[in-house]
């Protein structure tokens, strides 16, 4: 009895539209990177997040699908459009947005996501849960978030409230220092 191997140049229905979705994403965020209009990258953003949690149906982790759309795509682009809203950022075009940098901010963005990446792959290369979908993967997943991820988490709840009432602050013309 021969094997069939599974093959690279024949990618199943599943493989495309996730392929497909990856390159929604990685594009959308490229976007929000180069534009220079403040709302149309966190629309980018949004997009970005939505094509993020299409990948994850496709994974069939609805769970974590979910999460991503009630999260990141209703609370954190809320959030970023609100701050933008406050600190009366111009909504439109603005040529004082660049600084000239661009080779340098390349390379550095270049040379930060070769660390993090570097990183990601030494730290979790021994951290495997296997998720079974007989016992309920929603079960595993939630134990393992809110057993080892709990402090990551409160730390950027506590990073995007420190963010909001900093932009509360910045918006407020009424305050002055205290002489």
């Amino acid at each position: 009895m021969t094997e069939t191997v599974p093959s690279y140049l024949s990618p199943t229905g599943q493989e495309i539209v996730f392929l497909l979705l990856g390159a929604v994403a990685v594009g959308s965020a490229l976007l929000v990177v180069v534009t220079r209009q403040l709302v149309h990258a966190a629309l980018w953003l949004v997009l970005c997040f939505g094509a993020l949690a299409g990948c994850y149906l496709v994974l069939t982790a609805e769970f974590v699908a979910w999460v991503q759309v009630l999260i990141y795509v209703g609370a954190v682009v809320v959030l970023l459009l609100f701050g933008i809203m406050l600190t009366r950022a111009p909504i439109g075009r603005a040529a004082d947005l660049d600084s000239g940098n661009k080779i340098v901010a390349a390379v550095v963005a270049i040379a930060t996501a070769v660390v993090l990446v570097t990183v990601v792959v030494d730290g979790f290369r021994t951290a495997y849960a296997p998720l079974d979908s007989a016992t309920g993967s929603a079960k595993e997943l939630g134990s393992a978030v809110f057993r080892n991820w709990v402090l990551p988490f409160e730390a950027l709840s506590v990073l995007l409230l420190a963010a909001l009432i900093g932009a509360i602050v910045i918006s407020r013309t009424d305050i002055r220092g205290r002489d």
